[in-house]
């Protein structure tokens, strides 16, 4: 059982999806910061000095608390139940910035894939228009009904 697991491990398949797995990984954390780091505030800046990240709805209304001013760090603190939607935000552009690479991704392989195809191949053989069976390129004379064939007439 332990040979054949090893030999399941060792398979180029496993091997390729455990490296497309942690470059996926990375590549996950590379756009989290992207969106949130590099995105979101020049957004935010634009939308009246807007912290993305800290836009919350509150599901209970403290006494005191001034709900348009709440924060993440505030309702946190409080220990208030909150809807995060300025990290669903965050997060639904996170998806979609890695969906649409990875849309890039396969298109470019798809292009490639078909790049790669070969040829048709050269027909060898055609049809003896009398009795149409099959007969090579350079018969004269069919072997099967033994008529005079035209020269070059290809399949």
């Amino acid at each position: 059982m332990l040979k054949e697991f090893k030999q399941f491990i060792l398979r180029g398949n496993v091997l390729d999806l455990a490296v497309a797995v942690i470059i996926g990984a990375a590549f996950g954390k590379i756009v989290s910061s992207l969106v949130a780091d590099v995105l979101m505030p020049p957004i935010g800046r634009l939308a009246g000095k807007l912290d993305f990240s800290s836009i919350v709805i509150p599901l209970s209304k403290p006494e005191g608390v001034d709900l348009t001013k709440l924060t993440l760090k505030a309702a946190t603190d409080m220990g208030l139940p909150v809807i995060k939607l300025g990290l669903f935000l965050n997060n639904v552009i996170d998806f979609v910035i890695v969906a649409f690479v990875i849309f890039l991704v396969i298109k470019l392989v798809n292009r490639m894939q078909r790049k790669k195809e070969e040829p048709p191949a050269v027909p060898t053989t055609r049809e003896c228009p009398f009795c149409v069976s099959t007969v090579s390129l350079k018969a004269v004379k069919c072997p099967n009904c033994t008529s005079e064939l035209p020269a070059n007439t290809p399949k």
